[in-house]
């Protein structure tokens, strides 16, 4: 299975690199990555220059910074992407070596993969070297530990031996959504959802995405256990109350009214007064 992998970014290049060095230690090697970039400025195509014989199709997809539009450019990507199924994550999220070999297992018609990540501390964040990530010594409870640690409720992902996680993922009570930092998902059934709401700041626009997948009989899979990566620690100075609460207004009408796709995606295309549609060009949108 060929996979598109889309990460976003911004203004991380130190964290993204030592995301790339997890896709360099892959098992799974048919796939593209790539970086959705909300405005980063050009450290952050330096670095990608520097990863030109890392052994996949690696593309930077990029727009300017005009404050958080995180899904603009991920819509954005998902119309560059080229597989026919895509996985989601974010530029601060290292994945373990089996990530995109558990995602492409794990794929089903009429469903999306909902994982999760072990969030590191500063310290330990910090402290991750390309070495570790190749030796996968990163998702080590012990070398966590020596490190700084992580988060208590999300060690388990990294205590529980992977012979059990299966049926950890059955078991857990936690409901599957869309996590943007660990997501997957037919490209048809994205674009048939129309993306991401392009309305939406920080706070739960990922969240949304799923609920309309779900209203369509797209239904959320667990693999929090299975699919595992680490979350890199950092500060969120684009997260503001206005944002937030106009997040869940809109999640609110999605669900109430069962919404399923969003005129505020990857098509914005709306109907004249005699029912055509017109581009937003022709609507004097730039």
């Amino acid at each position: 299975m060929f996979i598109s992998v889309i990460v976003s970014t911004y203004q991380s290049p130190e964290w993204l690199e030592k995301v790339l060095w997890g896709y360099m230690a892959q098992t799974h090697r048919e796939f593209e990555l790539l970086v959705a970039d909300d405005g980063s400025s050009p450290e952050t195509a330096q670095l990608l220059d520097r990863f030109g014989d890392s052994g996949f199709r690696l593309r930077h997809v990029w727009q300017p910074d005009r404050g958080f539009r995180k899904s603009r450019i991920l819509n954005k990507a998902v119309r560059a992407s080229r597989g026919g199924y895509l996985v989601f994550s974010d530029g601060d999220c290292i994945p373990r070596a089996d990530f995109l070999a558990v995602h492409a297992s794990l794929a089903r018609k009429d469903r999306f993969l909902s994982g999760g990540c072990a969030r590191l501390s500063r310290a330990a964040s910090l402290a991750v070297g390309q070495a570790d990530v190749a030796a996968q010594r990163v998702f080590s409870p012990s070398w966590v530990r020596a490190r700084g640690g992580c988060d208590l409720k999300s060690a388990a992902k990294l205590v529980l031996p992977r012979s059990a996680a299966p049926l950890a993922d059955r078991l857990t009570t936690t409901r599957p959504t869309w996590n943007g930092g660990n997501a997957s998902s037919w490209r048809k059934d994205v674009l048939a959802a129309n993306g991401f709401d392009e309305r939406m700041g920080y706070g739960g626009e990922d969240r949304e995405f799923g609920e309309r997948l779900e209203n369509a009989g797209v239904r959320g899979v667990q693999i929090r256990y299975r699919a595992a990566c680490v979350h890199l620690d950092h500060d969120r100075g684009y997260k503001t109350l206005d944002a937030i609460n106009q997040n869940k207004a809109i999640r609110q009408r999605t669900r109430s009214e069962r919404r399923t796709w969003t005129p505020h995606g990857i098509d914005q295309r709306q109907p004249d007064s005699a029912g055509r549609e017109r581009t937003p060009q022709q609507r004097g949108h730039r």
